[in-house]
C-alpha cells in the first residue's frame, strides 16, 4: 500500500505550503528544511491534526482527507507519532505509557500490558517498565515514545525531531538504535528534521522543502553530491555555484569563472567541498587550477577544522588545519589567493 499525500495548506498569514509526498511500505522519508518551511504543518496534516486546503490524504484506497467530503480525524487513523519533546504521561509508568494507545484502541488492560512489556523489551527498557518519565534520560524517554507508537501496529509512523531534545553523544547511540528499529518496521515512515545527519542516516529518501514548495528530492547520496539551492549546499557542506558552461569554463552568474574537469554546454550547477581550497599568500605557479584573490571574513572553529569565510569573485569558504591558520597568521580582513582543482569539482546541469 502506498501513502499518496497531496497536500496544499493554507494560512492566515499567507503562507501556503504545496507538497506531493509518496511513501511506499518499509520505506523511510525524511521531510527536511529550515524552520518555517512547512515541515511540522505537513505532518500535523498527516496525523489529521489539521485539515487540508485542498488536495487527498490515501493509503491505497483509503482516504484520510480529501476537502470537503472526507476528513478522518486522528483517533481514527492507523497512526502512530513521536514528537519532538516525547509527551509522555507523567503520571504513567514507562509500561503505561506504552499501553496507553492500545488501552485507546479498545485493548483489554492484561492484553495492552503485555504488548508493552514486548515492546519494551525490544527497544532495551524492561528494567525500566515500572520507571516514570522525570526519572528516565532523555534517550529512555525517547524510545519509550518510540515503543508506545509502535505499539498499536500503525500504518503510519510520524517522526518530529525525534532526537533534536538529545544531547551529542546521547544522539549518537540513540539515532544508531533508531535506525534498526526503523529497519524492522514494514509500514510508512514520514521523518520531519533540520539536521542533514538524522535524514543521512535514517532516510531512504529525501525531500527538501523551502518556503512551502519542494526544491529537491532524491536519495541521500544523490542529493549530498549534487545540491540544487545554497540551503542544501550548507545542510551536505558544500560550495555551490551557478553558471553557463562552454566546454571546460563556467562563467558564474553572481561573477567569476570556474574551470571544471569534464566539458559542458548551458546552465550548471558547479560544487565542491570547502576542503579542496587550498590558501597560498601569492598566486601560486604551477599546475592548472582555479585561482583568484579573496579577503578572509569571518573565522571560525567547525569540527575538527577551522572554516573561514572569503569574500571574492567568487566568494568561498574553505576548511584548513590550526597549523595553517598559525602558519598564515590569517586573521578577518586578510588578503590572500584560493585554488581548486578543475578535477575537484562536481559539475551537472541546473
Amino acid at each position: 500500500m502506498t501513502l499518496h499525500a497531496e497536500l496544499t495548506i493554507a494560512r492566515d498569514s499567507g503562507f501556503q505550503l504545496e507538497l506531493d509526498l509518496r511513501i511506499e511500505p518499509g520505506q523511510v522519508l525524511a521531510l527536511l528544511g529550515p524552520n518555517g518551511a512547512g515541515k511540522t504543518t505537513a505532518l500535523r496534516a498527516l496525523a489529521g491534526l489539521l485539515p487540508i486546503s485542498a488536495g487527498l490524504v490515501r493509503l491505497d484506497e483509503h482516504i484520510w482527507d480529501r476537502p470537503p467530503e472526507v476528513f478522518v480525524p486522528a483517533e481514527h487513523r492507523p497512526i502512530g507519532v513521536v514528537f519532538q519533546d516525547y509527551l509522555l504521561f507523567n503520571h504513567l509508568t514507562a509500561l503505561d505509557n506504552v499501553a496507553f494507545g492500545l488501552r485507546a484502541r479498545g485493548a483489554d488492560r492484561t492484553t495492552a500490558r503485555a504488548t508493552a512489556r514486548r515492546w519494551l523489551d525490544q527497544v532495551g527498557l524492561t528494567d525500566h517498565a515500572g520507571t516514570r518519565p522525570r526519572a528516565l534520560s532523555g534517550g529512555q524517554a525517547q524510545r519509550v515514545a518510540l515503543a508506545r507508537a509502535l505499539a498499536t501496529d500503525p500504518a503510519l509512523l510520524l517522526l518530529d525531531e525525534p532526537l533534536a531534545a538529545l544531547d551529542a553523544s546521547t544522539r549518537i547511540h540513540i539515532r544508531a538504535d533508531l535506525a534498526h528499529h526503523l529497519a524492522d518496521y514494514p509500514g510508512h515512515t514520514l521523518l520531519v528534521t533540520h539536521d542533514p545527519l538524522d535524514a543521512m542516516v535514517l532516510a531512504d529518501h529525501l525531500v527538501i522543502i523551502e518556503d512551502g514548495a519542494v526544491v529537491q528530492t532524491g536519495p541521500p547520496a544523490q542529493i549530498a553530491r549534487q545540491p540544487r539551492t545554497d540551503y542544501v549546499a550548507h545542510l551536505v557542506g558544500l560550495n555551490l555555484y551557478r553558471g553557463t558552461a562552454d566546454g571546460t569554463t563556467v562563467r558564474l552568474r553572481d561573477g567569476g569563472t570556474l574551470t571544471i574537469a569534464e566539458p559542458g554546454t548551458g546552465p550548471v550547477h558547479v560544487a565542491f567541498p570547502p576542503s579542496a581550497v587550498s590558501l597560498h599568500p601569492e598566486n601560486p605557479a604551477g599546475s592548472p587550477r582555479n585561482s583568484w584573490p579573496v579577503t578572509i571574513t569571518t573565522i571560525e572553529q567547525h569540527a575538527h577544522t577551522i572554516r573561514v569565510r572569503l569574500d571574492g569573485t567568487p566568494s568561498v569558504l574553505a576548511d584548513i588545519t590550526p597549523a595553517t591558520l598559525a602558519e598564515l597568521r590569517l586573521t578577518p580582513g586578510t588578503r590572500l589567493w584560493a585554488t581548486v582543482k578543475a578535477t575537484e569539482t562536481t559539475a551537472y546541469p541546473a
